[in-house]
């Protein structure tokens, strides 16, 4: 039997009439339509401006653009993109290993540890240092951090030499692939440590009390019911930091001593990046050197885009376990 909806104040209630209602709806899909495909046509049209002005540079190299480690194009016309992929991929990598796991850790205590009187001004805290300016961090890490790690890096160089990470001889500590990976750690730090608060307060209160009738601790209703739960969430900050890393520019452009090398050595002065060399060397770049620039500016767009659709199939693999559909 039907009833009669009624509001607060006891009185029939109106309902709209159909046509405005299908109106309505219509309207927004179609700018939420239209939004999705402007968002396709701009990522289109950089990736069209980016291949249309580093296709003349690319035909002028006289070397080889995937394999060689000189950058010259303003002289010799030599340039690859060899060295300046693998110092970005190997800094942002550095960041993400240090940045994951502290702030998850931080994400946790703020969303089940922390009193309530705590946790508020903390996560506040946590947003500004998102906000911070990257030159910020990299005046920080030039002045403060490079002349600190001197003595860790070379604890770690005389006690895990063997490893080829921590290997070297010579200068130990200064401005090495250690020192930006540290500064991008803590410049990402702040976004997966707030994406992950923002996860972890969504697991359905249902879950952590069934754990905790259950007789289990608090670490093990967060390893049981938070974690699962939280996990895409997560791996999607820890990409979107790692995507910030990939395409951090100031900060390491101070950090690293604009070398182009391949090498493994994390303590030692070498490391450059993508992002840091287009920095440094498009004020005085000719035509050809700009398009260089623009070509690995290309390299970055596509394997930020690489990274992005590894997350997503990673995400959809694991999300129908983590009980987010739920």
């Amino acid at each position: 039997m039907a009833t009669e909806t009624t509001t607060r104040g006891g009185g029939p209630a109106t309902r709209r009439p159909a046509s405005r209602r299908t109106y309505g709806e219509g309207l927004f899909r179609y700018v939420s339509t239209g939004a999705g495909i402007t968002l396709l046509g701009i990522m289109a049209a950089i990736a069209v401006f980016l291949i249309a002005e580093a296709i003349p540079a690319l035909q002028a190299n006289k070397g080889s653009f995937f394999t060689d480690l000189i950058w010259d194009p303003n002289g010799s016309q030599v340039f690859g993109i060899g060295a300046l992929a693998f110092g970005t991929v190997l800094s942002s990598m550095i960041a993400i290993f240090i940045a994951t796991p502290i702030a998850v850790g931080v994400a946790l205590f703020i969303s089940h540890y922390a009193p309530r009187r705590l946790a508020g001004p903390l996560g506040y805290l946590i947003d500004l240092l998102a906000a911070v300016p990257s030159v910020v961090y990299g005046l920080w890490g030039l002045a403060f951090l490079v002349p600190v790690l001197r003595e860790p890096s070379q604890w770690l160089n005389d006690t895990f030499g063997w490893f080829p990470l921590f290997a070297g001889e010579g200068a130990i500590g200064g401005k090495t692939m250690l020192a930006g990976g540290v500064v991008l750690a803590i410049m990402i730090l702040p976004i997966i440590a707030a994406i992950a608060r923002e996860i972890f307060l969504q697991v359905p209160k249902t879950n952590e009390e069934a754990a905790l009738a259950l007789g289990a601790t608090r670490w093990e209703v967060i390893r049981m019911a938070v974690l699962p739960f939280g996990r895409p969430g997560v791996i999607s900050a820890a990409m979107l930091g790692l995507g910030r890393a990939m395409g951090e520019t100031i900060a390491v452009a101070l950090i690293f001593p604009a070398t182009f090398d391949i090498t493994f050595r994390i303590l030692t002065p070498h490391g450059n990046s993508i992002a840091a060399n287009i920095a440094n060397g498009f004020g005085e770049a000719t035509p050809i050197g700009r398009g260089a620039l623009i070509a690995s500016g290309l390299v970055l767009f596509v394997i930020t885009l690489l990274v992005n659709m590894a997350a997503r199939m990673i995400i959809n693999r694991r999300k129908e376990f983590s009980g987010a559909d739920s």
